[in-house]
């Protein structure tokens, strides 16, 4: 794979549009796309509780940023990716608005509820991004007949990796890999998920929190 072009945080937190897209060298197209984006979840959070409330006026590091930063590890030759519980869109609208800029990628979302799906269909056709959005369980064997097998799957928050790689390990062919954001009890969790799956992984620093982890997972299987 080549290599990803690294990301630049010149400072402490990325605390607006110019902040941003100096860390991710993103057009201005894009950062006005996320201008957009942050408005309506701004509006939306009024009536539905898309994020934590203390973390909506720190959209732009506590979310845009956290999520971005799993761009510069994802495929680079395009492919399928898949967001389970994607909530309002972190990680997966965020990596779908970035990779527009080349296209070559297929975005898919899973989602349970439906009011948040109803958020990402409003932010993609407000910003022109082309994903397609699953209103489903993740765990149901119906859901993973109808997406099949993808060449990325990310998540954010979502369970402790035991259980999601139960959830994504229909997802996953020889060829896909996992990219999961983790807080400070990623080694704890990876212990525990080693112990009825196999699986390679790497274990990377997150640029936004000192005690986050992104697992960069592949090879994803059932211990026999």
């Amino acid at each position: 794979m080549p290599a990803s072009p690294p990301i630049h945080i010149d400072g402490p937190r990325i605390d607006g549009a110019k902040a941003f897209q100096s860390a991710f060298g993103v057009s201005h197209e894009t950062v006005e796309k996320f201008e957009t984006y942050a408005a309506l979840l701004k509006r939306w959070q009024k009536t539905i509780n898309l994020v934590a409330p203390s973390t909506v006026h720190d959209v732009w590091h506590r979310h845009f940023a956290d999520s971005a930063q799993l761009f510069a590890h994802a495929p680079l030759a395009g492919g399928h990716w898949l967001d389970v519980g994607s909530g309002a869109g972190f990680p997966g609208l965020v990596l779908a608005i970035m990779a527009s800029e080349r296209g070559g990628t297929r975005h898919t979302f899973i989602e349970s509820d439906t009011r948040k799906c109803a958020f990402l269909r409003e932010v993609a056709r407000a910003t022109g991004t082309a994903v397609e959005i699953v209103t489903a369980r993740i765990e149901l064997p119906e859901t993973a007949a109808k997406v099949g097998q993808v060449q990325c799957v990310t998540a954010r928050a979502l369970a402790p990796l035991s259980r999601l790689a139960s959830w994504v390990a229909p997802y996953f062919s020889g060829e896909t890999m996992g990219l999961f954001l983790k807080g400070r009890d990623v080694a704890s969790e990876l212990n525990e998920a080693l112990k009825a799956w196999d699986f390679e992984y790497q274990l990377l620093p997150s640029v936004t929190d000192d005690a986050g982890r992104i697992v960069k997972m592949s090879g994803l299987r059932a211990k026999v």
